[in-house]
């Protein structure tokens, strides 16, 4: 967890990353309204005390044939330490699973599931997800449109 705390400055440099990682540093500190190497020591100050986790590419799923999107809900027979950690485990090794929620409610996963083709999709099922030991049942629903999608995390809330 980050000891520091964030001051203006530097949710002004973590908004602009999160808009666009490949800024060059002095463009960053231009925004931010500091001198280059101060901005630079307070980017690697941030990436030091664990505010960001990576830089990355974000992808256009249909451009690279991908436009199948899937919300699957996993109800386990049991809910305890050891099926969930196989459950874990085995989601881990298939990269079609986008992301994977321990949830309260109805369900015990939510998963979100890329796929090029609904055949594709079923075959995900069929072979992999199905044969996880404990699952007791699975509610797919597709995506019919992508109405909102963000990668960027409100920064609103930190106080001063």
């Amino acid at each position: 967890m980050p000891q520091y705390k964030l001051d203006e400055t530097d949710k002004k440099i973590l908004e602009v990353l999160q808009i666009d990682a490949r800024i060059a540093n002095t463009d960053l500190a231009e925004l931010v309204n500091l001198s280059p190497s101060p901005c630079l020591r307070r980017v690697r100050r941030l990436e030091e005390e664990g505010y960001m986790r990576g830089y990355v590419s974000l992808l256009d799923p249909s451009a690279i044939g991908l436009p199948v999107s899937v919300f699957v809900q996993v109800s386990l027979e049991k809910q305890v330490d050891g099926t969930l950690d196989e459950f874990e485990s085995q989601i881990l090794d298939h990269t079609e699973v986008m992301e994977c929620y321990l949830m309260t409610g109805d369900s015990d996963y939510l998963l979100r599931v890329v796929a090029p083709d609904i055949s594709s999709f079923q075959r995900f099922l069929l072979d992999h997800l199905t044969r996880i030991p404990g699952v007791a049942s699975i509610k797919s629903s597709f995506a019919l449109k992508q109405v909102s999608y963000r990668t960027a995390l409100p920064l609103s809330h930190i106080a001063n």
